[in-house]
């Protein structure tokens, strides 16, 4: 069995070494099979997306004055050496201009677009070739909206988010919600996003896990409802604890105003956007 997916498993899971070899056997080679294997099991009890991948960079997050259009950018390299270079920020900082006056939202209509009578893939490619290491653009998103929009960024850029709310004059409560997402990372605004397959995939681990605590038949149904509603609080962000006041959650603050959209960029993983 291939080390580095033993590895990858065990990153995911948590679990040991011997578990997820032999668990990777058993799935023949399968590592999200495996996975599943392992919280049936109890060995690993959450299904969390793996952000150990390797990526360095900036994420710069604008919002207009106007509080109806925002903006994000991820420029990458490889090291946190290049991306603290001067001549690495001044490259994200130029491009980001870009992206806003031009709106080139995209990663291939921002690489494509004209910069310094060249274009931002040509003068990244240079650079690149300058500094001695790959730099890349991993997205590039421009937000609108007839409502109210907010942008946070976090852990000094590793973190980027915007998200739009459907109510004009809503700044204030929409950068609360950016936080809210930077800090607890939901995949759906509410549970009526959650595809089906992915629920009754949830519902079939859990099932295996209330058989192994030997919970009486009877109590198997009420239990896997509980459980379901634990997941929907972990993975919608309506429905979690608001990170001001654990006393409320998320729908509890929004009054009037309804989530339309939300984007999460992260240097250690993959871009997120959800929306209504």
């Amino acid at each position: 069995m291939d080390m580095n997916t033993i590895k990858e498993l065990r990153d995911k899971s948590g679990a040991g070494m011997v578990d997820c070899k032999k668990t990777l056997e058993e799935a023949g080679g399968d590592l999200e099979k495996a996975m599943e294997i392992l919280r049936k099991k109890g060995i690993a009890k959450a299904a969390k997306r793996s952000d150990r991948q390797a990526g360095e960079g900036v994420i710069k997050v604008e919002v207009d004055p106007s509080g109806k259009e925002g903006y994000m950018l991820e420029v990458n390299a490889e090291t946190d050496f290049v991306a603290r270079n001067e001549q690495f920020m001044k490259f994200a900082d130029d491009a980001f201009t870009i992206l806003k006056s031009k709106k080139t939202a995209g990663r291939d209509a921002l690489l494509s677009a004209e910069m310094d009578s060249a274009t931002v893939k040509g003068i990244m490619d240079n650079l690149s070739g300058v500094i001695g290491e790959k730099l890349d653009i991993k997205g590039a998103v421009v937000l609108s909206s007839d409502g109210s929009i907010a942008g946070y960024s976090h852990m000094g850029g590793r973190i980027g988010v915007l998200v739009s709310l459907n109510k004009p004059v809503k700044e204030d409560l929409a950068r609360d919600i950016a936080m809210q997402i930077a800090a607890s990372n939901p995949k759906y605004i509410s549970p009526d996003q959650v595809p089906a397959a992915e629920i009754e995939k949830e519902k079939d681990i859990y099932r295996e896990q209330i058989k192994k605590e030997g919970k009486p038949e009877n109590m198997v149904e009420k239990i896997l409802e509980g459980k379901i509603n634990k997941y929907f609080e972990d993975v919608c962000l309506v429905k979690q604890e608001y990170i001001k006041d654990d006393g409320k959650k998320v729908q509890d603050i929004l009054g009037d105003a309804k989530i339309e959209k939300f984007i999460i960029f992260k240097l250690a993983g993959s871009p997120l956007t959800c929306g209504i």
